[in-house]
């Protein structure tokens, strides 16, 4: 396995895993959730892949296949009047490829992003995970994640 910054050529299974998360949330949360969505256009993806405050890092295979990848973002607090001055890697999203989760891949994604942000100075890192996706929190809580805030609802 290799991960690597993804690039253009890699949009297509990009999609494929995309859709898997998206087919996970809805069929948990169909009322928040659109059934065989996703959360980029093609034209998002690539304008993502350029920009070096929002690097994506895919997991290939021997072949060089893609099958998992990790979105992250740069956010920085700068002369905030509430909050110190920090710095953070968010992980916007993470997925493995169906049928390879638990063999490493996902922990090798968040290990490298992990390791990202302390070389680029980061505090810490974040990311959000819906309360639904039982098998992704319990992934972070083996990562050494613990909560930060919680977002409640009431549905009406």
């Amino acid at each position: 396995m290799n991960i690597r910054r993804a690039m253009a050529c890699d949009v297509d299974k990009l999609n494929e895993l995309l859709y898997e998360v998206g087919d996970i949330h809805a069929s948990k949360r169909p009322d928040v959730f659109k059934k065989d969505a996703k959360k980029y256009t093609d034209d998002e993806l690539l304008s993502i892949i350029e920009n070096d405050q929002t690097p994506i890092y895919v997991a290939t295979d021997d072949a060089g296949v893609v099958v998992g990848y990790t979105f992250c973002i740069y956010n920085e607090v700068k002369d905030n009047v509430l909050l110190q001055d920090m710095k953070t890697l968010y992980i916007d999203d993470l997925c493995v490829k169906e049928g390879l989760r638990g063999g490493g891949i996902g922990r090798a994604l968040f290990e490298h992003a992990l390791k990202t942000a302390k070389e680029n100075g980061c505090y810490n890192l974040t990311l959000n995970v819906w309360k639904l996706n039982e098998g992704a929190l319990r992934f972070y809580e083996k990562c050494g994640m613990s909560p930060l805030k919680t977002v409640m609802e009431k549905i009406l």
